[in-house]
């Protein structure tokens, strides 16, 4: 079973930032297309940000432009998520998700895209 863990997560301020981190101690991030996703209770799971295998090229859902940014430290074998300006809606379950081996994304962050899922990590933005 493929493993994906992700921390960073806790409470915040609107106009915070809190900084997450997603990581394998199984498979080399480097070779995988990494996707984050949310899901806030009673909603469905939603993409937030990509990173393509080259960690070059990253996609954004609209209501995080600007705000959240995606990154690759391949040194580290770690993939980040940083999130400023942090609004109450950001609040949720915050999952890092990988595809197969050498599968870059599809145009969209698409939950059915992805094949590998952390179990996800609560983060809670106060107004």
């Amino acid at each position: 079973q493929v493993q994906l863990v992700e921390s960073g997560g806790g409470s915040a301020q609107t106009g915070g930032s809190l900084r997450l981190s997603c990581t394998s101690s199984e498979f080399a991030i480097r070779s995988r297309c990494i996707g984050w996703f949310r899901q806030a209770p009673g909603k469905r799971r939603e993409g937030v940000a990509s990173i393509d295998i080259d960690g070059t090229n990253t996609e954004y859902a609209p209501f995080v432009k600007g705000r959240f940014a995606i990154s690759r430290d391949k040194a580290k074998n770690t993939d980040y998520l940083q999130m400023n300006n942090l609004k109450p809606e950001d609040s949720g379950t915050y999952y890092c998700a990988a595809r197969r081996p050498w599968n870059n994304c599809r145009d969209g962050v698409v939950p059915d895209d992805f094949n590998y899922w952390g179990q996800g990590i609560q983060v809670t933005v106060s107004s």
